[in-house]
């Protein structure tokens, strides 16, 4: 279920200012920090937001979605912050088309068959366990040699950037081959 109802405890400029920053990551700038709205929601409210948020504007671009199909599934926020996501969506609408062809390249010429990820908190220790530390667990579905065979990885948020930062380095190579 989207988490729309959730962009009603923001004002409208706030609201604004969030898709912007949403659609700046998408197209691989910086992304909203979650410590500027913790305050706000949860964890779990914001992260069921941002996928809401990013799940809508992939499938707006990606399908062409009216202004009207577009309100409809933003119903649950309310009529000001409806307006708010449709304005940025429209206004930015052309990146996010072409980052959505960026990851569309890259990810059918990859080997990848499938993948699956969770995040959740270090709770080994009390020592982690108070420090709160976000740990995405990834499972890769991996094609090698025909042989169809799973992939379990850990990581913090530096690892993870620090894959993030290999798998672009490898795109990039990739692209050159071409």
């Amino acid at each position: 279920m989207a988490a729309f109802h959730l962009l009603g405890s923001l004002p409208l400029s706030d609201c604004v200012k969030l898709c912007h920053r949403l659609v700046d990551g998408l197209c691989g700038q910086q992304p909203p920090r979650r410590e500027d709205y913790s305050s706000i929601w949860t964890l779990q409210q914001w992260l069921e937001l941002l996928n809401s948020l990013t799940t809508l504007f992939c499938e707006a671009v990606g399908h062409k979605l009216s202004n009207e199909k577009v309100l409809a599934r933003l119903c649950d926020a309310g009529s000001g912050p409806a307006e708010a996501v449709l304005s940025v969506l429209r206004a930015r609408q052309a990146e996010i088309h072409r980052a959505l062809q960026d990851r569309t390249h890259f990810i059918s010429s990859a080997t990848l068959q499938d993948f699956d990820w969770q995040l959740g908190l270090a709770l080994s220790s009390d020592k982690i366990s108070s420090l709160h530390t976000p740990l995405l667990s990834l499972s890769l579905d991996v094609q090698e040699k025909g042989v169809l065979r799973s992939v379990a990885i850990e990581m913090n948020q530096e690892e993870l950037a620090a894959l993030i930062s290999s798998l672009e380095a490898a795109n990039k190579v990739v692209m050159q081959l071409k």
